[in-house]
């Protein structure tokens, strides 16, 4: 659906130039929910405003839907914007129209009938919950219905792929939650190619299939969300996953359990069904090894549940090494935090 090649844009400044994004290749899938995640001045919202060419790249290539972007004439280029909806932070709704002339203007400046553009008002008003809404102006809507109108605009034109840039950042937390839960029916609906900028590890927690971590303008790491939080590969990945999935020790705690003899400290996480297994009984008696709960959590990705849990592993070195088959056996992700002594 989309594929990013190469991708470089380039900035000139009196201080020199600045490389907004450095050699970025990605693919993303149709129907995906794509999450792009990295720290303010990370590239990212530059990244998304060259998806559309609402920047237009330095080098390199935007395909969307078979289509290179950056060889497309001014005109072919507008209409292939009418393929791509974008929702905002902060919303930009026309203060002096209506919330239904709001969702009709895409479909003006694109020429359509006024009888059709009726119709399909009132088919988006359905769709984001605000046919109650329709009179009223941008002044006396809140914020997550704002977003609502905003989402409503930017499907006018049925577009395949939606981007959102931090969507949510303005937002509450139940609104967020409101929101991320509307663009995921909509996404199940409409088969909607949705690619989320965020600099929020939840947003990507709770909806995206798929994330690419961006880190001063380059893509560091990429992959199924489940795959990402589980054997995150760099540095800054396992940063914002401590956001949601907080794991650390205190350092106090771990100087006091090194002086423990025949004790390791290891991190297991769960995925799926696994979170519910008996895993730790099961160990006990299998391994002859005893543990001491450090820590643990149970939380969800999107709708697949995910644990962690931080043990202290007793015994002598024959019986953690068995502990560790065992573990291995089960299919679980296994992190020494600290070795036996």
């Amino acid at each position: 659906m989309i594929q990013i090649n190469q991708l470089v844009k380039k900035y000139s400044s009196r201080q020199g130039t600045i490389i907004a994004i450095d050699n970025v290749s990605l693919n993303i899938l149709q129907g995906a929910i794509y999450g792009i995640i990295g720290l303010s001045g990370a590239g990212k919202s530059t990244l998304v405003r060259c998806l559309n060419l609402l920047e237009k790249p330095t080098s390199g290539q935007v395909v969307v839907a078979g289509q290179d972007l950056t060889k497309l004439s001014n005109r072919e280029l507008r209409q292939a914007r009418q393929n791509i909806g974008m929702i905002f932070q902060h919303f930009y709704l026309l203060q002096s129209r209506t919330v239904a002339e709001n969702i009709a203007f895409p479909l003006e400046i694109a020429g359509v009938p006024k009888k059709e553009i009726s119709i399909r008002v009132k088919e988006l008003l359905h769709l984001v919950g605000l046919e109650d809404k329709s009179s009223a102006y941008p002044a006396q809507l809140s914020g997550g219905q704002k977003q609502r109108v905003g989402i409503a605009r930017a499907l006018a034109t049925k577009p395949q792929v939606l981007l959102c840039d931090e969507a949510t950042s303005a937002l509450d937390p139940q609104t967020t939650l409101s929101i991320l839960n509307l663009l995921r029916d909509i996404n199940q609906k409409l088969g909607l190619t949705i690619v989320m900028i965020t600099h929020e590890m939840k947003v990507v927690k709770e909806i995206c299939t798929d994330v690419a971590v961006i880190h001063e303008a380059r893509i560091v790491e990429n992959g199924p969300v489940e795959s990402v939080f589980i054997k995150p590969q760099s540095d800054i990945a396992r940063q914002f996953i401590s956001t949601v999935f907080p794991n650390e020790l205190p350092a106090d705690l771990l100087k006091e359990l090194s002086t423990h003899r025949d004790s390791e400290i290891v991190r297991i996480q769960f995925l799926g069904s696994r979170a519910s297994d008996p895993i730790i009984t099961d160990l006990l008696r299998t391994c002859d090894v005893r543990a001491n709960i450090l820590y643990g959590s149970i939380d969800h990705l999107r709708s697949t549940l995910f644990g962690t849990l931080t043990l202290e592993l007793l015994g002598n070195p024959a019986q953690l090494k068995e502990a560790h088959r065992y573990l291995a056996s089960r299919e679980l992700k296994v992190e020494v935090i600290q070795h036996a002594l």
